[in-house]
C-alpha cells in the first residue's frame, strides 16, 4: 500500500478492526519512511462473475452499473453513504448466493434489488420498477402502488 503523503510503497498495518457496518474491515497504517498513518477500508468484491442479458449476450459483473441505478432511484432520498454501502453489500451478497458457475442472469439481479429497495424505501422501488419492469402507462404504475 503507498502512502498518501510521501508515496512511499512500504507500510506497515498497525490495526485492523471491522468497521462499523460489519461488511469491511479498517486497517490502520503506518508509512515505514514517514511514519505518516492512515486508513483504508477492506470489502468483498465479486470477480469474474458474468451477467446474462435479455438479449442473449453477456458481459462482466459491474458494481458501478449497480451502484448507477441504486443512486437514480433513491436521488433525494434520505439515506446515509453508510447505509447506501451497506445496502450494495447486501445486494451482492445476495447476488453470490444466487449465481451459479460465476453466471446470473441479469432478471435475477434486477428482482433481488427490487426486493432490497421495496423493504427499504417505497420511493426508490417504485422508481427503480419502473424502469426495470418498464412500465408502459400509468395504469401499471397505479397497480403497483396499490400493491404496496
Amino acid at each position: 500500500m503507498r502512502c498518501p503523503f510521501c508515496s512511499h510503497e512500504e507500510t506497515k498495518v498497525v490495526d485492523s478492526r471491522v468497521a462499523g457496518d460489519g461488511l469491511s474491515i479498517r486497517r490502520r497504517r503506518e508509512c515505514l519512511k514517514c511514519e505518516y498513518r492512515f486508513s483504508t477500508y477492506e470489502e468483498v468484491e465479486i470477480l469474474d462473475l458474468q451477467v446474462a442479458k435479455r438479449d442473449g449476450s453477456t458481459e462482466s459483473y459491474l458494481r458501478d452499473k449497480l451502484e448507477g441505478g441504486l443512486r437514480k432511484a433513491l436521488e433525494k432520498r434520505p439515506i446515509s453513504s453508510e447505509e447506501f454501502k451497506r445496502l450494495i453489500s447486501e445486494i451482492e451478497q445476495d447476488i453470490q448466493k444466487k449465481m451459479e458457475n460465476n453466471r446470473i442472469e441479469s432478471k435475477e439481479i434486477g428482482n433481488i434489488v427490487v426486493r432490497k429497495l421495496k423493504k427499504y424505501d417505497q420511493i426508490a422501488y417504485l422508481r427503480f420498477a419502473s424502469v426495470y419492469r418498464q412500465f408502459e402507462d400509468v395504469e401499471e404504475f397505479k397497480k403497483e402502488i396499490q400493491k404496496l
